[in-house]
C-alpha cells in the first residue's frame, strides 16, 4: 500500500473512531485534514443545530400544523424530572398512514413547490421534524390520516436539550414600534413561544395550551359544535372519526382515557372522570388569555359595582358563561372564516346583560 493510500486509510479510521461508531461518515480526503461529509451526516448536524431547546421544538411543530392547514392547535405539554413530554394535536390535512414515520426522515416535505417565510425563517425544507427527532427522545404520530388532523407526541431530555427555567410565567402584551399589539416582555418560555405563534397567525390559527387533561377538556368542548351527535350512533370505530372528535365521542371515563392514550395524552380514569364532570375547565385560546390578563390589570370590561341595586352575577359564573359564548363563537367562525380577537366582553347592568365580540377577519 502507497503511503498517499495509507494516509487516506488512517484519516478515515481517525474520522470514525471520533463519531463514537462504525458508520463512515466522510464522503472524501480532501487533504491537509478537510473532508468531504456525506450528506446524511451532514443533514444530522444541521438538524442538532436548528433545535436548542424545548421552545423550539415548539414552534416547529407549531410551523407545521399551521403549513398542514390547521384552525385550531392544541399545546400539551407536561415535564417529569428531566423529561419533557409535548404533544401538538390539530385539526389540518393529515398525515397518510404509510408516511408516519417517513415524516421524520430527512428532506420529507408535503411543500414540492413552495416554502414558507415567517419571522422564524424558511419553513418548509423537509428538516423540520427530523430535527426534530435528531434531538428527541421520542417522537412519534400517534394518530392521523389524510383529512382527520393529527397527533404528534415528542418526549426530550431536558438534560440534553434545555429550556427556560421559568415555565409558569405569561408574557404581557403591549405595542409595537408599529402599534400592533405584541408581547412586550416576559420570559422566553414554552408559553411565550406559544402565545408569539398565536399573535402572528391570527385569525387564522388558534392556539390552545395545557396539561393533557386541560387540553382534553378543551377539545371536548372546542369540537362540540361540529359533531351531530346522531351520527355517532353509527361508527363502528373512533378511529374512523377526525383526531380531536374522538375525545368528544368518548361517552365513558374507560373510553376517554383509552382514546387520550392513543392520542399521546397521559390522563388517568380518575381524570377522565373529572373531565366528564366537568371539573376541569377548557381553555381560552392562549390569545384570549392574553388579552384577558391585560384587562386585569387595567380597565376591566365587567363591572358589577357600577349600581349594587341591580343584577349581580358572580366572577367565576360570569368566567363560565364567557367560555361558552367563546366556544360557541366557533359556529360563526367555521362558517365565516372570523376568529376571535379576544375574549367575549360582559357588560352587567340593571336589567341587561350585553356581550360583544371583537373579531378578526381572514384574508
Amino acid at each position: 500500500m502507497s503511503t498517499t493510500s495509507q494516509k487516506h486509510t488512517d484519516l478515515l479510521d481517525f474520522v470514525e473512531t471520533l463519531s463514537g461508531d462504525r458508520t463512515l461518515r466522510v464522503e472524501e480526503n480532501l487533504g491537509e485534514g478537510f473532508v468531504r461529509l456525506r450528506v446524511a451526516e451532514a443533514e444530522r448536524r444541521q438538524a442538532k443545530h436548528d433545535i436548542r431547546c424545548s421552545e423550539d421544538v415548539i414552534v416547529e411543530m407549531l410551523r407545521n400544523s399551521r403549513d398542514a392547514g390547521a384552525r385550531h392547535i392544541y399545546v400539551a405539554t407536561t415535564r417529569d424530572k428531566d423529561l419533557r413530554t409535548i404533544v401538538i394535536l390539530d385539526d389540518g390535512q393529515g398525515i397518510p398512514d404509510y408516511m408516519h414515520k417517513k415524516v421524520f426522515d430527512a428532506r420529507v416535505t408535503s411543500k414540492l413547490e413552495s416554502m414558507h417565510m415567517d419571522r422564524w425563517g424558511v419553513h418548509g425544507r423537509g428538516m423540520a421534524l427530523y430535527s426534530i427527532k435528531e434531538n428527541s427522545t421520542e417522537a412519534h404520530v400517534m394518530s392521523s390520516d389524510v383529512g382527520k388532523g393529527s397527533s404528534i407526541r415528542i418526549v426530550t431530555d431536558t438534560s440534553q436539550l434545555s429550556e427556560r427555567a421559568d415555565q409558569s410565567t405569561w408574557p404581557q402584551m403591549g405595542l409595537d414600534d408599529e402599534g400592533n399589539q405584541s408581547v412586550i416582555r416576559g420570559p422566553h418560555n414554552i408559553v411565550r413561544t406559544c402565545c408569539e405563534f398565536a399573535l402572528e397567525e391570527r385569525p387564522h390559527v388558534a392556539v390552545y395550551l395545557g396539561s393533557p387533561a386541560e387540553i382534553v377538556a378543551t377539545i371536548r368542548a372546542r369540537v362540540r359544535p361540529e359533531i351531530d351527535d346522531s351520527e355517532l350512533l353509527f361508527i363502528d370505530s373512533f378511529e374512523a372519526l377526525p383526531v380531536l372528535h374522538r375525545l368528544y365521542a368518548a361517552a365513558d371515563a374507560v373510553d376517554l382515557q383509552e382514546v387520550a392514550q392513543s392520542l399521546g395524552l397521559d390522563i388517568s380514569e380518575r381524570t377522565a372522570h373529572r373531565i366528564l364532570a366537568h371539573q376541569i375547565k377548557p381553555q381560552r385560546s392562549v390569545v384570549a388569555q392574553l388579552t384577558h390578563s391585560a384587562d386585569t390589570v387595567g380597565n376591566h370590561e365587567i363591572d358589577l359595582l357600577k349600581d349594587r341595586r341591580g343584577l349581580k352575577i358572580s366572577n367565576d359564573d360570569l368566567d363560565d358563561f364567557s367560555r361558552l359564548l367563546e366556544r360557541d363563537f366557533e359556529l360563526i367562525a367555521s362558517r365565516y372564516y372570523v376568529s376571535l380577537a379576544g375574549q367575549p366582553k360582559i357588560r352587567v347592568s340593571k336589567n341587561r346583560i350585553s356581550v360583544s365580540f371583537e373579531i378578526d377577519k381572514g384574508d
